[in-house]
């Protein structure tokens, strides 16, 4: 349903949490089921705080009430009250039996929140969405995480429509009724908050395989999706099996259901959604088939798959008390994901990948008007902080704690939190005292960085005493204010770090006392201290926050002989990426000037012997010859001028290309474009992976033969990785071989809704002015609809936040454009509106015309009269900072 001509909500706050007046011991749900209309009965076994006499009060939005009975009495409408979406009941006592019942309407769902019909009325299917607050509008219930109850759940409906009836829990029976109807059962033995109820009833078919748990249980894994796209699952089905594995192995978790089901779907607001043994995926992290899917997205579905499952424990047996908690479940999850996926590839490109989304989505986040800490402590609507401040930031504060305690300290952590709070509602107060007793350390400083917004600035400064042989490292803490938090506290900084000697050595380090060695982790939890390192014999190189051990801006004042010595030497595979990131952020810099700067010759030349040592890793190499991207550009300046940090990153590529120059680019390319193997081995991907760089580096610099290469690459590519590469060189150089490719990707693709995205987005994404005409022009294309929050994302939210210079244009088109539509969406799926509208974060900061062009788009769509809570929220937010 669409909700629309709402007040704004009342602000929620932490201080302010209670416990529930009452809770639910066990819940018994029959659904009829139907696309217009299903009804629900609900049978709720109730518990009353004996603290707490106030009366029952349950959630409930968009429901039809149909019946209330209590105690096995049928109330009339004297003896409940039902308005503002609450339903309040007089009479109920502890361990009163509540019924009720009501009816939804799914095919009128468009806000894909709650049950709903996924495709068409004739071939799709009925699914549920209930994180955060979706199970209010199935049925009436105290709407919150620190209500766990177990679940009985049937389900009824017309075999010949909808075949297959899953929900969650363990099967319990199944069978027929009259007029060509049937019946399933399913009860789930540990009690669960509401928000993990999941449905799912319609035309499925399923791969299957058995597992058996390290501690005996046989449980039976199934994938389910449309007919036509069931043998893309496999890839799936086999990540979830490593994905098991590797959580018995490292955590001692093993899964607790005989059976486990996965559901993909074009229709989701989310990636994917963890309900207790019925996982429900956005089809783009489930479907995997080398002809559509990139390495990238092979990737992707790997670590999504294994980040579901992993919330069996971090987020299913162990849940958040309550949504400001949130991070306590997907930031530690993040973490276990993030560890998995690097053990899976490659540790260092993992940290690079990892690290470089923080920065373009969480840095900018925590800069701008929609800062916030990873544990807020107020909101108004809870869908719009499932954020990358809660979910990357959060990671990261669980990595700093890991690396605190050791990996043994926290498995030993994990252990007690997992068996003290199984079955419960958690909090992050209690995930810090658990490791912390674990391993006898008081982890309560930590707290600060939960309660605190914004990315602290590490300075960091060293002086050599050639006297004493000793160097002294100072390091400073600054964070920025942040709205509603202009006062900041020193937050504990892990520092990981080495030195190297102006050889490229690395030295034994002297200090505090302790034996040498060769990297140690400093911990500054004041505004400034100093750490001697002695027993030095010549001014050092310190290579700094290796690994990134904290989530903070690094300031040292790095020449570029030195940053070009760390991204020649360390070993530490981010760090050397990091150096290399330094110092092409000197040489974007130096393009003020006149002639070629020390920072770029530097960052050249280093780059060019690189490139010519077959040692390195084709992966790493191709990482290590991009750039940072706009947006950290960006981040970097006070007034922003999104075309002109695009020329100037195009003319500091342009500068790497010509010093590797055209016959070394070309040589390479060729040599890698003669392995036409699509395997997904790490070998393999690396090869493609530098394969695109380097037809990237060419075309900027003898742009006819690099798209004659790239339009041959496309016809003879056989996978999507080689063919999406050859389409983006084409499209975003505006080469005369993109409308044929173009054309030939829509022919090929067309029944394949998520390749079809990428032909979208490839589009939306081309560099400058011509942006705003191709996606209106892609509008009227049918395949476009702004009902898919899939398809809307691939058009307009690669278009407002992934190309800077095509939507910030000076006279405004593409704010307008996009408040306009943000209008329209907001009456169709305001949770997709809302997370759109994130793209105009950071508007005060663009010189002056765009930010009143901005300022004015925004203004005009807060002056709606029917925008959504959620919708709402995001514009005030970032209107107001």
């Amino acid at each position: 349903m669409t909700l629309v001509n709402e007040p704004a909500a009342t602000p929620i706050r932490l201080r302010e949490y209670r416990r529930p007046a009452w809770t639910v011991d066990t819940v018994e749900l029959d659904v009829d089921l139907g696309i217009d209309t299903t009804d629900v009965t609900s049978r709720l076994v109730l518990r009353r705080d004996p603290a707490q006499m106030l009366p029952l009060r349950l959630d409930g939005e968009g429901l039809e009430l149909l019946a209330v009975v209590l105690d096995g009495r049928a109330l009339d409408a004297k003896s409940y009250r039902h308005e503002n979406n609450v339903l309040e009941v007089d009479g109920a006592h502890d361990g009163s039996v509540l019924e009720t019942r009501v009816r939804i309407r799914p095919a009128a769902n468009t806000a894909l929140e709650g049950l709903y019909l996924s495709g068409s009325r004739e071939t799709g299917f009925l699914l549920t969405q209930c994180e955060a607050e979706g199970f209010r509008h199935i049925t009436f219930f105290p709407d919150r995480p620190d209500v766990l109850a177990r679940y009985t759940v049937t389900l009824r409906a017309d075999r010949a429509r909808f075949p297959v009836l899953l929900a969650g829990g363990n099967p319990d029976g199944a069978g027929e009724l009259v007029d060509g109807r049937h019946w399933a059962r399913f009860v789930d033995p540990h009690p669960k908050p509401c928000y993990l109820f999941a449905l799912v009833a319609g035309r499925l078919e399923s791969i299957r395989r058995d597992y058996v748990t390290a501690d005996g249980r046989a449980v039976e894994l199934v994938m389910w999706s449309e007919a036509h796209v069931i043998d893309r699952c496999h890839y799936a089905l086999d990540a979830l099996e490593r994905s098991m594995r590797w959580d018995e192995r490292t955590y001692g978790r093993n899964y607790d259901l005989d059976v486990f089901h996965v559901v993909a779907t074009h229709d989701f607001n989310m990636g994917a959604m963890e309900n207790k043994g019925l996982n429900i995926f956005n089809a783009k992290y489930l479907l995997a088939d080398p002809d559509s899917s990139t390495d990238e997205e092979y990737r992707a579905v790997e670590a999504v798959v294994a980040h579901e499952y992993f919330h069996n424990w971090s987020g299913n047996r162990v849940t958040c008390r309550d949504w400001f908690q949130l991070s306590l479940k997907e930031g530690l999850t993040v973490f276990r994901e993030q560890q998995f996926s690097a053990e899976m590839n490659s540790l260092s490109l993992k940290r690079i990948e990892d690290v470089s989304l923080l920065r373009r989505t969480q840095f900018p986040e925590d800069a701008g008007p929609l800062a916030h800490p990873v544990r807020p402590a107020e909101y108004r609507e809870i869908n719009n902080f499932y954020t990358a401040t809660v979910y990357e930031k959060g990671s990261e504060l669980v990595r700093m704690i890991a690396g605190h305690l050791g990996e043994d300290g926290f498995r030993r952590g994990m252990d007690l939190y997992f068996e003290r709070h199984d079955g419960r509602a958690a909090t992050i107060e209690d995930f810090l005292a658990a490791l912390g007793e674990a391993n006898a350390i008081d982890l309560k400083s930590y707290l600060a960085w939960y309660a605190q917004s914004g990315t602290p600035r590490l300075h960091a400064k060293g002086e050599y005493d050639a006297a004493q042989r000793e160097y002294t490292l100072t390091l400073s803490q600054q964070t920025r204010a942040t709205p509603g938090q202009p006062e900041k506290v020193p937050l504990p900084i892990p520092v990981k770090l080495s030195l190297f000697d102006r050889g490229g050595k690395v030295l034994p380090l002297h200090v505090d006392g302790e034996a040498a060695e060769t990297e140690k982790v400093l911990v500054l939890d004041k505004t400034s201290q100093r750490f001697v390192f002695r027993e030095v014999d010549a001014p050092p190189v310190p290579s700094l926050l290796r690994g990134f051990s904290a989530p903070v801006v690094l300031e040292y004042d790095y020449t570029p002989e030195e940053l070009a010595l760390l991204l020649t030497h360390d070993a530490d595979g981010f760090n050397r990426w990091e150096a290399g990131q330094q110092l092409a952020i000197l040489a974007f810099d130096a393009l003020q000037g006149t002639g070629e700067s020390a920072a770029c010759k530097a960052w050249c030349n280093a780059l060019t012997a690189l490139f010519e040592n077959d040692a390195i890793d084709d992966a790493l190499l191709a990482d290590l010859l991009t750039p940072p991207g706009e947006i950290e550009f960006a981040d970097r300046q006070g007034e922003v001028d999104p075309v002109k940090i695009h020329a100037q990153r195009q003319e500091l590529q342009r500068r790497l290309a010509g010093r590797l120059g055209a016959p070394l680019l070309l040589d390479r390319y060729r040599a890698l474009a003669a392995d036409t193997d699509q395997k997904l081995d790490a070998a393999s991907q690396a090869k493609r992976r530098l394969k695109r760089r380097v037809l990237e580096l060419l075309a900027l610099l003898e742009a006819d033969q690099a798209h004659a290469l790239a339009a041959r690459q496309y016809g003879a590519a056989s996978g999507m990785t080689d063919r999406l590469a050859a389409l983006g060189v084409l499209v975003r150089g505006r080469a005369s071989q993109a409308a044929a490719a173009l054309a030939d990707f829509r022919q090929r693709y067309a029944d394949n809704p998520l390749a079809l995205d990428k032909w979208f987005s490839v589009q939306a994404q081309v560099p400058g002015e011509p942006a705003l005409a191709a996606v209106m022009a892609l509008e009227s294309d049918p395949a476009f609809t702004l009902k898919n929050p899939n398809r809307t994302r691939a058009l307009f939210g690669a278009f407002a936040s992934t190309n800077p210079s095509g939507f910030h244009r000076t006279d405004g088109a593409g704010y307008r454009l996009l408040a306009e539509r943000l209008g329209q969406l907001d009456a169709l799926n305001p949770q997709i509106a809302a997370r759109l509208a994130t793209a105009f974060n950071g508007w005060q900061r663009l010189e002056p015309v765009r930010r009143e062009a901005a300022r004015l788009a925004l203004n005009g769509l807060s002056q709606r009269e029917d925008l959504s809570a959620n919708l709402s929220e995001i514009i005030g937010n970032v209107l107001q900072h």
